[in-house]
């Protein structure tokens, strides 16, 4: 197919915290070398931020170094946290408020800010186009544009107007090629091209396999009365009993709270619904008396990489870097993964300018190895690189002794190194061998169903498309998931995306690809790995307002 080329020194894979710093690190120093820079930054987003969600308590340190003055810039940082309050919940009835002492340092929160990221993203998007970068959101990153070579030669972005029998309509238009000296990935979690990438140059050959979450967001408007601004909430225990875990709540501004849980995907039971978990969770006491009178206008999922240092992927490879959670940079620790995917993305526009500077093209720059190692950002997940580990092994009364005697002890350089060499969707066990869970109903005032919470995504695929949720083998899901698993994609996906129903009474999996909010979740938990996600039409998927 011939199709249209553009060039440009470096192209950007994702306008999020990482690629987006990326862009206006590159751009900085163009400046200051006097140099002329082509950057641009492609989004599948409808607009940049659509597709952005996060908790998110937010450490500036990243953002420190970038823009020094980002307060004079009115960046959104608008809340400071002021108070943390961590519990332990037992039951769905009573909690344990635990003192400070008792909980690692790395979740104390003194000096961060209670942010939407998505309204953070939007910012830097702005501060990115005023140094000059082109920012295309709407286009989707569909394949890897590879040199003759072998390297990584930029990008193609997906084709518009397809039907659902992939033959073009009167709308069609065909992707561009965008070229570039360097490509830099910066897709987030489980990026589909960062997951090509990492299999053709063997990225992760020495890394421990990657350990991911589901994390849940919803906000709310509630009463004035029961606001407070600054406070973060972190929760252990109930309702997880079945997985690993913790529930967050946020009072942001504007009367609002963030609410959410992070659901570790190594756990066994088929039976376990990550989404039910989560709207159980609200209605315990610790949430109820604040949500209660208050209303839900936004909801969303990710899936979020947490193995860490010990799970991090070589990040280079000729002519191209992974970035942020691409790569795996979310300190579990601290529970944070902006100021890290900012850092890296920082790094990787340093590494990339001065080879640009030296007229090195599409160079493998594992120079880039010794830069890391010195950062601080080397050492912020050096010193976290036990936690989840920790975790997975002990549970979170055990694992959370020892993370806290870990952190608050040692700063997180004890002479110990845990290592956790379990695949996460290998962790699932037989349905026969596991107890059913009964998930009580929602009871539409604090807990949902998964279509509304859906609509209040503003999720929206054009129907008349390929379906973007690939099955490498269309038998398994009926043949194998459903008599082994009762096909756990039915209970782990956030969206009632995948549906088991009954056609000439057999039994078929149905999926609902204009449902999917991009978690990710499916092509990581499935235990055939039969299901590969790839990008839908450019602008599909969620539209989050100000996750």
């Amino acid at each position: 197919m011939e199709r249209e080329s553009m060039e440009f020194d470096v192209v950007i894979v994702g306008a999020g915290p990482a690629g987006l710093s990326a862009a206006c690190r590159l751009m900085q120093q163009a400046q200051e070398a006097q140099q002329e820079l082509m950057v641009c930054v492609v989004e599948k987003g409808s607009e940049v931020g659509a597709h952005i969600l996060s908790g998110a308590v937010f450490e500036p340190r990243a953002l420190n170094e970038l823009f020094p003055d980002w307060q004079k810039k009115q960046a959104p940082l608008n809340v400071e946290v002021q108070q943390d309050q961590i519990y332990l919940l037992k039951n769905q009835h009573t909690a344990t408020r635990l003192p400070n002492f008792a909980t690692p340092k790395s979740m104390h929160n003194k000096g961060n800010y209670i942010v939407s990221m998505g309204n953070v993203c939007r910012w830097l998007a702005e501060q990115a186009e005023q140094l000059g970068v082109e920012i295309f959101p709407g286009f989707a990153a569909a394949e890897v544009l590879y040199n003759e070579d072998g390297s990584v030669g930029g990008i193609i972005t997906g084709d518009m107007g397809v039907d659902a029998n992939g033959q073009p309509k009167d709308s069609f238009m065909p992707g561009m090629e965008l070229k570039a000296k360097y490509t830099i990935f910066a897709e987030g979690c489980r990026g589909h091209l960062g997951k090509q990438l990492i299999e053709k140059y063997q990225l992760d050959k020495n890394a421990e396999p990657q350990h991911y979450g589901i994390g849940f967001k919803e906000i709310w408007d509630i009463p004035a009365e029961k606001h407070q601004p600054g406070l973060v909430i972190h929760t252990g225990g109930w309702p997880l009993t079945d997985a690993n875990g913790g529930g967050y709540l946020y009072h942001a501004e504007n009367n609002q709270v963030l609410v959410g849980l992070i659901v570790d995907l190594n756990y066994a039971n088929p039976h376990l619904s990550p989404f039910d978990e989560f709207q159980q969770l609200k209605h315990h006491p610790v949430f109820s008396q604040y949500l209660e009178g208050g209303t839900r206008v936004s909801y969303g999922a990710r899936a979020i990489a947490k193995g860490g240092l010990n799970s991090l992927v070589k990040t280079t490879m000729p002519g191209a870097m992974l970035v942020g959670c691409n790569a795996g940079t979310l300190n579990f620790a601290k529970i944070k993964g902006n100021h890290t995917a900012m850092k890296s993305g920082m790094l990787a526009a340093e590494t990339i300018f001065n080879a640009i500077k030296d007229e090195k093209v599409s160079a493998d720059l594992t120079e880039f190895e010794d830069t890391f190692k010195q950062s601080w950002l080397y050492d912020d997940l050096y010193r976290a690189r036990n936690f989840g580990a920790a975790m997975h092994k002990w549970g979170s009364i055990l694992g959370g002794a020892f993370n806290t005697i870990e952190q608050n002890w040692f700063g997180g350089k004890s002479p110990f190194h845990l290592t956790d060499n379990s695949v996460d969707y290998k962790q699932l066990k037989k349905a026969s061998e596991c107890n059913k869970i009964n998930y009580p109903k929602p009871d539409g005032k604090l807990s949902f169903d998964k279509l509304s919470s859906v609509f209040i995504s503003n999720t929206n695929h054009e129907e008349d498309q390929p379906c973007h949720l690939r099955l490498k083998d269309n038998l398994i899901p009926v043949s194998q998931n459903l008599p082994l698993y009762d096909e756990p994609a039915q209970r782990y996906c956030p969206a009632g995306v995948y549906e088991i129903v009954e056609e000439n009474n057999q039994p078929q999996l149905q999926i609902n690809a204009q449902n999917c909010i991009h978690c990710k979740t499916c092509d990581i938990k499935d235990p055939s790995q039969n299901i590969n996600w790839i990008v839908p039409e450019g602008a599909g998927g969620p539209n989050y307002p100000n996750m």
